[in-house]
């Protein structure tokens, strides 16, 4: 029986004011409640706001490489006609069957991948590389990244009638321990860390779709990346996966999160991920909410609108889209507000059951504009209204997608800020994270093929950002034309 471990202090750094604070804005978007905001600022003892520069394109910071290259991407994941071909190509490399469709193998191959798909979703292949892409990112403007160690076993990889071998089973966790220590290394104060549990191999998917308790050696690695994360003020999120496996690792998320999150009181620093496509997301997340109210801890909520539509029972999901749609938004309220509502509801009906939730911690990942623009657009009208529900947020899109909703983001959505120029409250720039996979190309090819089949789903979505990349082009290239004429 091992000594019981003593509670860490955590080095969390205290909310200073940053450098590019801006002031309260709004939108031009009559739609969006950013809109009615500015309904409350009527403040005639005012003095009305001094002019402003206007705000450079929110594009305008990519580098003309990053948007070319995502162009590119884009271009084909928006084609029904190109999409198909480029799955079947990358499902032949994440599952190789000769040398030639091994990047691993295959020298010329493998620097194609790296400088296309690769290098528009992936940090790196080092420390050197992670680190640098890490630092291109911030310079952005973004507060940090959602970084993942990218090795992966699937549950349909998993072979029932194989025999158990020990020797073999450690090493698997093993080489996940070290995969994940060195991701925790890589990262910074503040950023996140994404875990899989179905990375530590063949034994670990075996329990998970069991829904059985790690083993003592998965058990003590875990722990052992969490006592590290804590030391350096890095947090961690565990990533949800298809649902013959997903019931498990919610059993393991909620054993970790009371581990973690118990010794950083009013601080989540591990997360779970909650898919709103799913009918049951919003009892899941009631009841995992209580369980921290009773346990006195933060809850961590990542919410995602899930990335496994094509292999899931299509039972378990909403029936249309828009009710993934009204899912995701009324749950996001729910949580900024810490009120229950008709979409999360409390998961007892008795009379003592509270009325607000106990203490959360959101990040909204996704990529659909208008879930950002409502999130924020709350955010905004209770910094007006010096509304604080203590709920820590911050949004996370993929490195390589969406990322003209990341810079809006960064901006503001400030289309019309005259509409609420009138505020004198400061608003902190939003916490804009990017997420991303690092590993080598071989071991990033399962991530790939995964966000290749994702965009299927979201064709008319990836239009936009492809129609939002060739905006940006025109606009340089108009604006050369026009400082040379």
């Amino acid at each position: 029986m091992k000594p019981a471990r003593p509670p860490v202090r955590v080095p969390w750094p205290k909310p200073t004011a940053r450098a590019n604070q801006r002031p309260v804005s709004g939108t031009g978007n009559s739609r969006s409640s950013v809109a009615a905001v500015g309904n409350l600022l009527q403040q005639p003892s005012s003095p009305p706001p001094p002019p402003r520069k206007a705000l450079a394109a929110p594009l305008a910071k990519l580098p003309l490489s990053s948007v070319l290259r995502s162009l590119l991407v884009l271009s084909v994941s928006s084609s029904s006609l190109l999409l198909k071909p480029c799955i079947y190509t990358l499902s032949l490399l994440a599952h190789p069957r000769t040398a030639f469709w091994d990047v691993a193998k295959n020298p010329l191959l493998n620097l194609l991948v790296k400088h296309t798909i690769y290098k528009q979703f992936n940090a790196g292949e080092n420390k050197i590389e992670v680190q640098r892409s890490i630092r291109n990112i911030k310079e952005l403007g973004c507060r940090g990244v959602l970084l993942g160690y990218a090795r992966e076993v699937l549950a349909g990889d998993n072979q029932q009638d194989a025999t158990y071998d020990a020797e073999a089973t450690r090493a698997e966790i093993q080489m996940w321990l070290d995969g994940t220590l060195q991701t925790v290394d890589m990262a910074q104060e503040g950023d996140f860390v994404a875990l899989k549990f179905t990375g530590m191999g063949s034994d670990a998917l075996r329990l998970l779709q069991k829904e059985a308790p790690p083993s003592a050696f998965m058990d003590s690695s875990i722990q052992g990346v969490c006592d590290l994360a804590i030391s350096r003020g890095v947090r961690l999120l565990v990533d949800a996966e298809e649902q013959a496996v997903q019931p498990g690792i919610e059993a393991w998320i909620m054993k970790y999160q009371k581990y973690c999150n118990s010794q950083t009181p009013g601080r989540a620093i591990f997360y779970g991920t909650y898919q709103a496509y799913l009918r049951s997301t919003p009892a899941t997340l009631a009841r995992h909410l209580e369980v921290a109210r009773r346990e006195k801890y933060t809850l961590g909520v990542k919410l995602v609108r899930g990335a496994y539509l094509k292999t899931e029972p299509r039972q378990l999901i909403w029936a249309e889209k828009e009710d993934t749609d009204r899912c995701y938004d009324e749950v996001v309220e729910a949580l900024l507000t810490r009120k229950y509502n008709a979409m999360l509801q409390p998961p007892s009906t008795s009379t003592d059951t509270p009325t607000e939730l106990p203490s959360v911690h959101v990040i909204i990942a996704t990529h659909n504009r208008e879930s950002v623009r409502k999130a924020h657009a709350l955010r905004v009208q209770q910094a007006i209204q010096s509304q604080d529900y203590g709920v820590d947020l911050s949004y996370a899109q993929l490195q390589g997608m969406a990322d003209e909703v990341s810079c809006e983001l960064l901006q503001g959505f400030r289309s019309a800020e005259s509409d609420v120029g009138a505020a004198s409250t400061p608003l902190e720039a939003p916490n804009v994270y990017k997420l991303l996979a690092w590993g080598s190309v071989k071991e990033c090819m399962g991530f790939l093929l995964r966000r290749a089949v994702e965009n299927t789903e979201a064709v008319g979505r990836t239009k936009e950002s492809q129609l939002a990349m060739i905006q940006e082009l025109k606009r340089r290239a108009w604006k050369i034309l026009g400082t040379r004429g």
